[in-house]
């Protein structure tokens, strides 16, 4: 995984009215779980850019005043009408444990369905995976080399190493669509 630092600071008081003046001075108030007590902090909305606007998964190191955390971003929510975020969650990695991520799928490879005239549809963009934190790969890579026009490849056909994938595999990733001025002449 790739990682990411977050500074930040303890909340010392929790609530509504205290989580709108950090956002009004640009903090986003956060929570740390998974470890022996739940940390409540926030940081500068800057230093979330990185984390928030790619589909990559990073390992963060939080540093709260001057404790050291190894987390990932577990949930985010932002503003319904302007997209500001309003709060991070993030879920402490712990040397053993395993962790739940969602990972990016990365086709790769020249379709023989697309060198036909085919159209390739990617269904899933990210996989539900589990493992240790070592063993979560920055992405899944799926050859699609084979696909011919009319055909998929679902998560079945992944074989995971190190990790556990929690997508159903009947699932489809991508599949090559048959373009309608190709149906009427593919079979002839």
């Amino acid at each position: 995984m790739k990682t990411h630092e977050i500074v930040g600071f303890r909340r010392a008081n929790l609530g509504k009215v205290e989580a709108q003046e950090l956002r009004a001075q640009g903090y986003v108030p956060s929570v740390l779980y998974g470890g022996t007590e739940q940390v409540h902090f926030y940081a500068p909305a800057m230093l979330f850019r990185t984390l928030l606007f790619t589909p990559d998964v990073f390992n963060v190191t939080l540093n709260i005043e001057g404790t050291i955390y190894n987390a990932i971003l577990q949930e985010k929510q932002f503003h319904p009408v302007n997209d500001m975020l309003l709060h991070a969650d993030f879920l402490q990695i712990i040397d053993g444990k395993e962790i739940k991520v969602d990972v990016p799928v990365k086709l790769t490879g020249a379709s023989s369905g697309v060198m036909k005239g085919g159209k390739m549809n990617q269904k899933l963009r990210k996989l539900r995976v589990q493992g240790l934190a070592d063993n979560i790969p920055d992405y899944v890579e799926v050859d699609v080399t084979e696909l011919d026009l009319g055909k998929s490849v679902k998560v079945g056909a992944i074989k995971p190493e190190g990790f556990v994938i929690l997508t159903s595999i009947s699932n489809p990733i991508a599949s090559v669509e048959i373009p309608r001025a190709l149906r009427g002449t593919i079979g002839k």
